[in-house]
């Protein structure tokens, strides 16, 4: 099947983007470079074309119990234009997908998933509906979005908007905001570690915000990022990627994401009976962090090993653009995740110096 193209193809080709196929969409991995867009966001602003990501809407007199019952976090915490980071997982604890889920009021809530897993997601969520009062509804052909991310991305998007940006407090939105004459949901969110909002609108629309916010960011030193810089901005601020530090086959508790599964909740959820025997029986391996000592990158698939004994492996590495270091996460088995354990990451088949370090990579 052909990749399709988001609102924005056109932009990124007139800007010079490098458009690949990504899970199922064109989009650019990177327009002037990976190091210079990334350092845009963190000391600047930068702006991602991120129309692939999935949204779907759960309505109905039941959606909040329904929510709860198969998300592991706890949703009935959640105000209206309050935002929730959650996962939802298959009964035996592997994650189906993570996800941000945007409450309008008790009755409707729209869900933001990742764009590989769009399709599969919606069709749990369907498939486990039962006899809940709820109707589930795929938009994502219907909505496109930018993230606006970094220390000047208020100033930049208040340009475009009379709303007073500055009172959407973090993980919350707010509907109906004009930007330049196009009414969008805006929410103070990113996956940076940035300072940053997220602007929904239809497809036609956003176009309209892209080429808006590229002119008023100029000031700032605005630029087009894409999805290089995505991955190492994200990894630096200890955000996890589905199918690297959490998938069907690797759990919450095991991803280091145990904070957003609420055991103590009222309702029980799919997948607690699972993790619970997990958490009681002890983690077979987790999450840690590590730091090359010697030469070389270590890249997401690296075998780490101890004393020439398998203990892992790599799920995200990099030369760190901020801290200039390589770093990684890696799954290792739990008795090696101390801090300044020494290990081995294996690269072209030898074995390079590294040692067990915090993953706070940013001291923000």
């Amino acid at each position: 099947m052909a990749a399709k193209k988001t609102p924005l193809y056109d932009e990124h080709v007139k800007l010079g983007g490098n458009v690949v196929d990504y899970a199922g969409w064109f989009l650019p991995v990177q327009y002037e470079g990976l190091i210079p867009e990334h350092e845009a966001v963190r000391n600047a602003v930068g702006m991602f074309d991120v129309s692939h990501m999935g949204e779907i809407t759960v309505k109905g007199k039941e959606a909040l119990a329904y929510l709860d019952y198969i998300l592991t976090n706890d949703i009935t915490t959640l105000v209206d234009n309050q935002i929730l980071y959650t996962m939802m997982c298959y009964p035996d604890g592997g994650v189906v997908d993570d996800l941000l889920v945007y409450r309008y009021n008790s009755e409707y809530f729209y869900l933001v998933v990742n764009a590989a897993n769009c399709d599969k997601d919606f069709e749990w969520i369907a498939s486990q509906k039962g006899d809940f009062d709820v109707e589930v509804v795929n938009i994502s052909d219907a909505v496109g979005q930018v993230a606006i991310q970094g220390p000047d991305a208020e100033k930049t998007l208040q340009k475009l908007t009379d709303t007073d940006l500055s009172q959407i407090k973090y993980y919350y939105f707010q509907d109906d905001v004009m930007v330049d004459g196009v009414k969008c949901m805006v929410s103070r969110t990113g996956y940076t570690g940035e300072d940053g909002f997220e602007v929904y609108t239809d497809p036609e629309g956003v176009v309209k915000v892209w080429i808006s916010a590229m002119e008023a960011g100029k000031e700032y030193g605005i630029k087009p990022t894409g999805l290089g810089c995505r991955d190492t901005l994200r990894f630096e601020a200890s955000l996890p990627l589905y199918g690297n530090e959490i998938s069907r086959e690797i759990s919450p508790l095991e991803g280091g994401l145990k904070f957003f599964v609420k055991f103590k909740k009222e309702s029980d959820f799919i997948g607690k009976e699972e993790l619970q025997k997990q958490l009681d029986a002890g983690l077979e391996r987790k999450i840690a962090g590590i730091e090359l000592l010697g030469r070389g990158i270590p890249r997401e698939g690296y075998e780490v090993q101890k004393d020439g004994e398998k203990i892992g492996h790599i799920t995200t590495g990099y030369m760190s653009p901020t801290l200039k270091k390589s770093i990684a996460n890696a799954l290792l088995k739990p008795e090696f995740t101390s801090i300044d354990t020494e290990v081995d990451v294996i690269i072209r088949n030898k074995p390079v110096k590294a040692k067990v370090i915090s993953r706070k990579y940013l001291k923000k």
